[in-house]
């Protein structure tokens, strides 16, 4: 596997040429603000307030491409004077919000986008609660609608036309995938039955038949998406539509529905690193199907869970670092700031959407259009995600790669998240590719790892139960209990602890070699047992650690398991095309935008994974990086931007060096 800089260059898929032939598609949802308040049948003074003079001021100050504004959230009432038959309106509505925001924009050449709740809405089944989905035991989910049922055609089909014909850029529907739930109702079983041949519909999972009942369900609500999509494009062509998390982390399939763009709200706290795992998976899908991509912050911390409880406005800078692990992977970037119930929206947070918009902006013309340079590729299977979600969409399988992808960023290595469609035919042009805790593969897929490996590539395992699967391959024979922690392992001459569950094995296969050892305890000497291996296979190798290790470093953070990890990773990958030292606190994006290379270094500093923490405003800045590209001649220069600082480079041996003073926030390294 050649890993050098030409050949990662030429090594760019078709896929990721077209995208990046295709950058000007993002060019209008690059930079935006989002605004929504969810109007509730007591808001009765909506668009009192509404200022052309404070609109003009914002608008002027922050000058975003695209603004969203609410017009119907979660409890059904539209924040507009709705003229379709089944919409519930607020009562007494002043002035219209959409035909306000409208003219205003469209004067500053600034795009309009509308938050509208689908699935999800409440007054719509107060009305009409035989519109709602149907629980297992028969009584009505008073909030959900049915994809099965009249809901779309009868209302969100008719107020999206609506919303075109205010002259609206495009929709941001919101309440979808991860609002979807199983569905009892009559004319879902029917569906049910006529496309399985199951005739006795399980209730639970115990019962025979739930996964297909729950694989009929996601096809059902990509039917429905799919329906209002391509019904509002018969009637505004150029009307942009996006269902928020569709084709993302909760969803992490082939696109099949002509959606726009794809667009998520980020969790409201530890955003930085969930920027850095969901801007992966987004930017995998966007250049596979040529459709432009976005993520928002909420610009306030809020905890949903075990009481909705919200804390402080973010800084600036606190924003500016979840910005940057976004646009760094070619994406577009937004940033959600509540709307008052009367419509309006107030500028006390203006200096601080004023200086996002000149960070981002700033960062455009090095970062838009960017595709990544294949080094390591972490694998988020599709057939793991379904097997194990308890929900129909949700991201809670992202715990299974979510520390392990953290703790290689964080030693520094560039990391692309990619499922089954990213990969297929295309894996050798990775020298690395991690599989943690992927427990469900398909048969054919995984013999493409395999056959991968065989022709030279490496395969990271990482895993109790991915690890017994593969073990025949790896050469050990399993035992048939998992063993429990925590449990200490010895790596360059430190202890790091680790709580499993552990797979117990024996080394029985002549081409496999242990790889550092089991202690008794932190403090005492070593343990019989095996937490690693390395196995060659064909041309090339199979390394295999025996253990879950991504929960433990998502809680834990600790350098040692992060550089125990890193170590593992590294041994296949010998000759990485970037390397960066200095700091522990960098990552590195490795991309290839405007036929030439760029180095993204983003600070992680601050206390951003910390879920008790609202905000925080200073992140010392880091100095003296050395970055090392593997090139084949030496670059003409290389430029550290924005900041338009011309580097001085050491050339040697095929290597190019350079000293990065000082990186504030984010920078990006253009190589010429």
């Amino acid at each position: 596997m050649k890993s050098t800089l030409l050949a990662s260059l030429f090594a760019l898929s078709s896929f990721q040429l077209l995208a990046q032939s295709n950058v000007k598609s993002n060019s209008k949802r690059y930079f935006g603000l989002h605004f929504d308040f969810h109007a509730v049948a007591t808001d009765s003074l909506i668009g009192r307030n509404l200022s052309e003079k404070s609109l003009d001021s914002l608008l002027t100050a922050v000058k975003p491409d695209f603004i969203q504004i609410d017009c119907k959230g979660h409890p059904g009432v539209s924040s507009y004077p709705s003229k379709v038959a089944n919409a519930t309106v607020a009562p007494h509505i002043v002035n219209d919000p959409l035909a306000f925001y409208r003219s205003v924009t469209r004067k500053h050449s600034v795009d309009l986008y509308l938050h509208y709740s689908g699935v999800y809405d409440d007054a719509i089944l107060a009305k009409h609660p035989n519109w709602a989905v149907q629980k297992a035991d028969g009584s009505i989910n008073a909030s959900k609608t049915s994809v099965h049922g009249p809901y779309v055609d009868s209302l969100l089909i008719p107020q999206l036309n609506e919303l075109a014909d205010y002259g609206a850029d495009g929709v941001w529907v919101d309440g979808e995938c991860w609002a979807t739930v199983l569905d009892y109702s009559p004319t879902a079983l029917a569906k049910f039955r006529a496309e399985t041949g199951i005739q006795t519909v399980p209730r639970s999972e115990k019962d025979a038949g739930f996964g297909a009942f729950k694989a009929f369900a996601r096809r059902s609500f990509i039917q429905y998406m799919g329906h209002y999509v391509d019904a509002v494009h018969r009637h505004r062509p150029a009307f942009r539509i996006a269902s928020n998390w569709a084709y993302s982390s909760m969803m992490p399939e082939p696109i099949n529905t002509n959606v726009d763009f794809l667009s998520g709200d980020l969790t409201p706290s530890n955003s930085v690193n969930s920027a850095a795992l969901e801007g992966r998976i987004m930017a995998a899908q966007g250049q596979l199907y040529r459709k432009p991509w976005d993520l928002m912050s909420w610009s306030f911390w809020y905890e949903f869970s075990p009481v909705h409880r919200q804390g402080d406005q973010k800084s600036a800078v606190h924003l500016m670092q979840e910005a940057a692990e976004i646009i760094s992977l070619g994406g577009g970037f937004q940033a959600y700031y509540q709307q008052s119930h009367d419509a309006s929206i107030g500028l006390r947070e203006l200096p601080v959407m004023a200086g996002l918009s000149r960070f981002v902006r700033d960062r455009q013309p090095f970062c838009e259009g960017s595709v990544p340079v294949p080094q390591i590729a972490v694998l988020y299977a599709n057939s793991t995600v379904s097997a194990f979600n308890q929900s129909l969409f949700g991201n809670g399988q992202t715990q299974r790669i979510g520390g392990v992808l953290t703790a290689l960023l964080d030693a520094q290595l560039p990391v692309e998240v990619l499922s089954e469609q990213h990969l297929r035919g295309r894996l050798n042009q990775y020298p690395v590719i991690v599989v943690s805790q992927q427990d469900s593969l398909d048969p054919a897929f995984r013999q493409e790892l395999l056959d991968y490996a065989k022709q030279g590539g490496h395969l990271l395992l990482v895993g109790a139960q991915t690890t017994r699967s593969f073990a025949h391959e790896l050469g050990v024979a399993p035992a048939e209990k998992l063993a429990t922690g925590p449990k200490w392992v010895l790596h360059n001459g430190a202890s790091v602890v680790l709580t499993g569950p552990f797979q117990p094995v024996r080394i029985t296969g002549k081409d496999t070699k242990p790889v550092d050892q089991f202690l008794k305890s932190e403090a005492d000497g070593p343990a019989p047992g095996v937490i690693s291996t390395e196995t060659s296979v064909g041309q090339g190798r199979l390394t295999a650690v025996y253990a879950d290790l991504s929960l433990d470093y998502q809680k834990h953070q600790s350098a040692k398991l992060r550089d125990f990890i890193a170590f593992l990773t590294r041994s296949l990958l010998p000759k990485p095309v970037v390397e960066v030292s200095g700091s522990h606190l960098v990552h590195v994006v490795l991309n290839r935008q405007q036929n030439r290379l760029a180095v993204n270094l983003i600070n992680t500093g601050g206390r951003h994974a910390d879920s008790q923490v609202f905000t925080y405003d200073d992140v010392p800045a880091l100095t003296n990086l050395t970055v090392r590209l593997r090139t084949d001649k030496k670059p003409k220069r290389i430029v550290q931007q924005p900041e338009n600082r011309n580097l001085p480079i050491r050339y040697a041996n095929g290597i190019a060096t350079v000293t990065v003073p000082q990186l504030a926030l984010h920078s990006v390294l253009v190589v010429e």
